[in-house]
């Protein structure tokens, strides 16, 4: 894989950024992060943040780098300043690790990702009733789902970019 030569940050907010990479620590918990998966969220994410093709172009190559780095959470975490940002987080994370299983004989949570997810929930520091409730609908949401994880993480940020 072939990593943008640029230096400079990508253009968008550095809240958007640290969302985005928030989600990609979660999807990268358990060691893999397929080409696939990349690809799907480099068009995802730069369609939600860019409005025109040009510009989704140009800023699909400016996060590649972002989202191939594998940044530990408690790194990113203590970026996260209301609670609406640490519950989204939590959301996303728990729908990233629900949502397949790396291979047909291992559970959709593996150990690695349950390990990572409750990580996150220490370093989040939400109320244990919050975090029962941010999972009971992210389960719900995962059930309900015809479409790709990307799609339902992509309508949750547009959701609260737009708040």
């Amino acid at each position: 894989m072939v990593l943008p030569s640029s230096s400079s940050p990508p253009s968008i907010s550095p809240r958007q950024l640290n969302l985005m990479r928030i989600v990609a620590s979660m999807a990268w918990s358990d060691g893999n992060l397929a080409e696939e998966e990349l690809q799907l969220m480099l068009d995802r994410f730069s369609s939600l943040f860019a409005a025109t093709a040009e510009r989704q172009h140009q800023l699909r190559e400016e996060l590649q780098a972002y989202l191939v780095q594998n940044i530990p959470l408690d790194e990113l975490t203590p970026k996260l300043k209301t609670p609406v940002e640490k519950e989204l987080v939590l959301r996303l994370g728990y729908e990233v690790i629900g949502s397949s299983a790396r291979t047909p004989d291992e559970a959709v949570i593996n150990d690695d990702e349950a390990a990572a997810y409750q990580r996150l929930v220490g370093l989040l520091g939400l109320p244990a009733d919050t975090v029962t409730r941010i999972e009971v609908e992210a389960k719900a949401a995962l059930e309900r789902q015809d479409g790709s994880l990307i799609d339902l993480v992509t309508d949750q940020l547009r959701s609260f970019i737009q708040q």
